[in-house]
């Protein structure tokens, strides 16, 4: 049997042995009294709709009509956004995925270029089935495969034109890092210097302003374009925006309804994004200064625990999220990280860990309103109940 699968689950099926594993990690979350960040889908359809009800009072007038195909609430959302952003106009979209490709795809008309420059994390290029290329005609080339944003040099020295810079802010598949202020300033310096447009995937721009020190509408205010998610950071339902020129936005929104994102009604995700923008963008710069004193804990913890190798990194988070690296397979971690959350009600990792090479694993850590009741102490003690799960 293997470290970390269900006893019962041995002889069965690897993909029913896995949904066993996951219906049983699923359950020790939903049960645990502690937790460093609670997602929402670990919660129930009563609880959204309770989260709904109870949030939306004050964020919109719920006695006027509901929205049809992009209209009423829906308008209200883009105007807020392109206002926090500092843009003309902004576009809702039902998904990240369709958002920037129409973005980037609008661009390519506007420069004559299809080639969009990018990082090999970028989310594109690792978590949407090659779907610039596949769907929307756009050509991505990788301009670094280093774990941080690309360089200035590294812009000017590409090999080849590129009619649109795609930044990922803050680089999530690298550690959720950042750049510091000047050297994001250089980097789109350059790309205009070769006649480029500079799209920022933001779908976690809402945190970085702690670490660039500047807020909203000045670090969107570098690029033309930019994206946001209102569910990664904000605890919306789903949903995207993008905002930019308002000409870019007129023809976003005729491509919007090619690719079908012109659904009738969206006003429970959008009024869901409002929530967020009311509730959980004030508190994100909170859950960053927290983050790294849970990251420092971390370290601190395992240390004292004499763990033989341990990585937190960034050393000092740049977002309210971070990786931890350690050296055992991800089995190994995965059975220990459930058996204290079931044992002890509380979840020091819970998302999932991922093989990081060999005995090595790693997983993401998020620091949100669950964790701010997190002292050092507290995790430096859920740290030694965990390495007390580890063999040897």
């Amino acid at each position: 049997m293997t470290v970390g699968q269900d006893p019962e689950s041995a002889g069965q099926d690897p993909e029913e042995a896995a949904e066993r594993l996951r219906e049983r990690r699923g359950a020790a979350l939903r049960e645990a009294r502690r937790v460093l960040w609670r997602p929402s889908h670990q919660h129930t359809v009563r609880e959204r709709l309770a989260w709904l009800n109870d949030g939306a009072e004050g964020v919109y007038d719920l006695d006027r009509p509901v929205d049809m195909y992009g209209g009423q609430i829906v308008e209200t959302l883009e105007e807020r956004v392109a206002g926090l952003l500092g843009k003309e106009a902004a576009a809702f979209f039902p998904t990240g995925t369709m958002a920037q490709q129409v973005a980037l795809r609008c661009w390519a008309g506007r420069t004559g270029n299809p080639t969009v420059a990018l990082h090999a994390l970028s989310h594109p290029e690792v978590h949407e089935r090659q779907a610039f290329s596949q769907v929307s005609g756009l050509r991505p080339v990788r301009v670094t495969d280093e774990p941080r944003l690309p360089t200035a040099q590294e812009i000017r020295d590409f090999e080849e034109p590129f009619g649109a810079l795609l930044l990922e802010l803050p680089l999530r598949d690298a550690g959720f890092v950042l750049p510091s202020w000047e050297e994001l300033s250089e980097v789109v310096e350059a790309a205009r210097d070769r006649d480029a447009v500079v799209h920022f995937d933001g779908a976690r721009l809402w945190e970085c302003t702690s670490h660039f020190g500047r807020p909203l509408d000045e670090i969107a205010g570098l690029a033309d374009s930019v994206y946001v998610s209102f569910y990664k950071s904000l605890g919306g339902f789903g949903g995207a925006v993008i905002a930019g020129p308002k000409t870019l936005v007129d023809e976003a929104k005729t491509w919007r309804h090619r690719y079908g994102g012109m659904i009738l009604q969206q006003f429970p995700t959008v009024l869901a994004a409002l929530i967020g923008l009311d509730q959980e963008l004030p508190r994100l710069p909170e859950y960053v200064a927290h983050a790294r004193v849970v990251a420092a804990a971390l370290r601190e913890g395992f240390t004292e625990a004499k763990v033989p190798w341990v990585r937190v990194h960034p050393e000092e988070p740049h977002t309210h999220q971070f990786q931890v690296w350690l050296p055992y397979d991800p089995d190994v971690v995965t059975d220990a990280a459930l058996r204290q959350t079931e044992e002890t009600k509380t979840s020091l990792f819970s998302q999932s860990w991922m093989r990081g090479g060999p005995g090595l694993a790693l997983t993401e850590v998020t620091v949100a309103a669950p964790g701010l009741e997190w002292t050092a102490q507290d995790v430096r003690a859920a740290v030694r109940e965990f390495v007390e799960r580890l063999p040897g």
